[in-house]
């Protein structure tokens, strides 16, 4: 499996240049799906989406869909990911994102998906594939307001693949509050790794290897 965790999406030609070399071929001879699920749940203005979506869609692919996750029937949605090469999954609540796989019994078809094509995650994205995705981490991390929104107070990884966790928008001007000493704080009261990485940084891992990959800053507490 190979993963490319970005917070800000490909906002620069290192992180571009890293999916080049994942997919193994141009991007005009490839097909991509974009899916924005994590984003309906986020209210107010969507143009960080739209940006994103522009962003991936400059790139020239042969073929550019756009996949909701939810009210299809799973095997509509397996099938489109599956005429995929790379799957872009978009930011927005990454509790509703893992609720919506995992409510839709869509979580073992997505893993086999990905046995043979590049994920590329977005911020929320990015987050789902931590088996330290729970009401404990939320409470950890600070945002179970964002879970208790859904009408939720529990939530279970719908992959676990991972035993770390990621936190992005370190740093980011659009989340004044993530700065090094609100990194602190969750790395103080976390029993789990953490990544964070800013908006110009992804975390890749390529069959189990990880690496980081970067025009920006990040930090990592075991």
């Amino acid at each position: 499996m190979n993963f490319l965790l970005t917070a800000g999406g490909l906002r620069n030609e290192t992180l571009r240049e890293a999916l080049r070399d994942m997919l193994g071929k141009p991007f005009g001879s490839a097909n991509v799906v974009y899916v924005p699920t994590a984003s309906v749940a986020e209210p107010g203005d969507h143009g960080w989406l739209l940006a994103d979506m522009n962003r991936l869609y400059g790139l020239g692919w042969r073929e550019f869909d756009v996949l909701e996750l939810n009210g299809l029937p799973p095997q509509s949605v397996l099938d489109r990911l599956l005429h995929a090469d790379v799957v872009h999954v978009a930011g927005g609540s990454h509790y509703h994102l893992a609720r919506s796989i995992s409510g839709n019994g869509l979580a073992d078809g997505f893993l086999k998906a990905l046995e043979s094509r590049v994920y590329v995650g977005f911020s929320a994205g990015s987050m789902i594939f931590s088996r330290h995705l729970t009401a404990h981490s939320a409470e950890v991390i600070g945002d179970t307001a964002d879970l208790h929104v859904l009408g939720a107070t529990t939530v279970d990884p719908p992959f676990g693949l991972f035993d770390w966790y990621l936190k992005p928008h370190l740093y980011s001007p659009d989340f004044p509050e993530r700065d090094d000493a609100w990194a602190d704080r969750i790395a103080e009261r976390a029993n789990f790794p953490v990544y964070f990485i800013d908006d110009e940084t992804a975390v890749r891992v390529r069959d189990g290897e990880l690496d980081v990959v970067t025009e920006g800053r990040w930090r990592f507490h075991p």
